[in-house]
């Protein structure tokens, strides 16, 4: 009986080694997940920060910069990482596309911070030149990391970020999407990036973006975290709406529910580093959705962690998870 409940041997599962510990809690019961929640993340971004090259590529080794968007991600956030990232490319030619990687990803994060999240029409010229010169470079090292390693999908997932902000036209999209594809089929973050280029306000047309979503989610394997794709959908939908309780139907919540249980909330699911983003993605929908059950397994399973993505389309984020978090007590 023993086994059965605890597995092999009778025995609890061990404490992940590599979690980082859970810091004093807010008095909400919250707390900011940092460095994704794993102390090799957080040795990789404290490497970064001090400009140890060195001690970065050895931070690298337990993952695979190629397709983990999510390290990636931590590394391009570094503050002042582009003053120094350049002479890696430059010198280290054995690891030249991995910095290459970084370089461009951080770029693109570097130009967004330029350029602002003003509406276009406030964008200042001098902003707008500063914008697009960052964003070149980030193509142009993204495209030499791709030609570099064949086989990574990151740079053309970060490619299709920076084509939208350059505008680079729906063929170069279409091209970078199916290269991404091709690299894996099943890719979260491609497959949000594409949504984005969807919603209208990117030149898609209404309703396009779900039934992508919905699409994606007919062909994803019980378990896969590509299922996510169909929460932030509805995410989507709720941004372009002018009604704030839109998500709010049986049909939705259904909908959510069920793709919450092939997908995050299945036995297949696998909780790699990071996994609190994809279950922060469900935890909005369904809140969005006013759902009152499958809320309550995702944003427990959290045990209230907060990332501050999708809830910073709210104008007090944490405010909104630490709410949601409460409800689901």
């Amino acid at each position: 009986m023993l086994g059965k409940l605890f597995g092999r041997g009778g025995e609890r599962p061990g404490a992940d080694p590599t979690a980082l510990p859970v810091p004093r809690r807010q008095k909400n019961g919250t707390y900011p997940l940092r460095a994704l929640g794993d102390t090799r993340v957080l040795a990789l971004v404290e490497a970064a920060g001090a400009g140890d090259w060195e001690a970065v590529r050895a931070g690298l080794a337990p993952f695979d910069l190629g397709r983990d968007h999510a390290v990636l991600g931590e590394l391009a956030a570094v503050d002042g990482l582009q003053e120094w990232i350049g002479r890696a490319v430059r010198e280290d030619t054995e690891h030249r596309a991995t910095a290459l990687l970084i370089s461009g990803a951080r770029h693109i994060i570097w130009g967004w911070e330029a350029r602002t999240a003003a509406r276009a029409a406030n964008v200042t010229r001098e902003q707008w030149q500063i914008f697009y010169e960052r964003l070149r470079i980030a193509e142009e090292q993204l495209l030499r990391a791709a030609e570099l390693r064949p086989e990574w999908v990151t740079p053309w997932q970060r490619l299709l970020t920076s084509g939208r902000g350059m505008s680079v036209g729906p063929d170069v999209s279409v091209a970078r999407f199916h290269a991404a594809l091709r690299r894996d089929p099943l890719d979260l973050e491609t497959h949000l990036e594409w949504l984005s280029q969807l919603q209208p306000r990117w030149a898609g047309e209404p309703g396009q973006a779900l039934a992508f979503a919905r699409d994606a989610l007919a062909h994803t394997p019980q378990g896969n975290r590509l299922g996510c794709v169909l929460a932030m959908a509805h995410i989507e939908e709720w941004v372009e709406s002018e009604q704030a309780d839109c998500l709010a139907t049986p049909a939705v919540q259904g909908e959510l529910r069920a793709a919450a249980d092939h997908s995050i909330l299945h036995p297949a699911y696998v909780r790699r580093v990071g996994w609190q983003q994809d279950f922060h993605i469900f935890a909005m929908a369904l809140s969005l959705a006013d759902e009152r059950h499958t809320v309550r397994r995702v944003v427990q399973a959290l045990d209230g962690a907060y990332v501050s993505w999708p809830w910073e389309y709210f104008a007090e984020p944490e405010k909104q998870f630490a709410a949601c978090h409460r409800r689901a007590a």
